[in-house]
């Protein structure tokens, strides 16, 4: 489901944000995934959003994860995929992702909130 961003501050943190999380989310990933009985590979969308899948296997099961998602997870505040991502939601931005004196990313934050989501993701592949 696509973010509906509602404000030019709003806009201009998540602009600040989505990038690193991508990182922090991609790396987490490959943490998880060097520890894990999973294999991942990642694939390309271009339906209905274009982005990036991950495609988790392990003994012929397979599970996808949207890593925009992952990031939209990340970015915003209680943000809850939906069943099709042709809607929009309207989000609020986790602003304790930033820093208050000085406007940049808190790294420290932003790494602990990736860290804690990817491993309940990698938790639940199980059940």
């Amino acid at each position: 489901m696509k973010p509906k961003i509602t404000s030019p501050i709003a806009w201009q943190q998540a602009e600040l944000l989505m990038q690193p999380a991508m990182i922090r989310v991609l790396d987490n990933i490959r943490k998880q995934l060097e520890g894990s009985v999973w294999t991942g590979t990642y694939q390309e969308v271009q339906i209905p959003i274009p982005g990036y899948q991950l495609i988790l296997e392990n003994q012929g099961e397979q599970r996808c994860v949207d890593i925009w998602e992952l990031c939209y997870r990340v970015c915003f505040v209680n943000y809850q995929p939906a069943h099709t991502q042709l809607q929009s939601q309207e989000v609020v931005i986790d602003t304790s992702l930033i820093e208050e004196d000085t406007g940049d990313v808190d790294w420290n934050r932003l790494d602990a909130k990736t860290s804690q989501l990817i491993q309940e993701i990698f938790a639940n592949l199980s059940k």
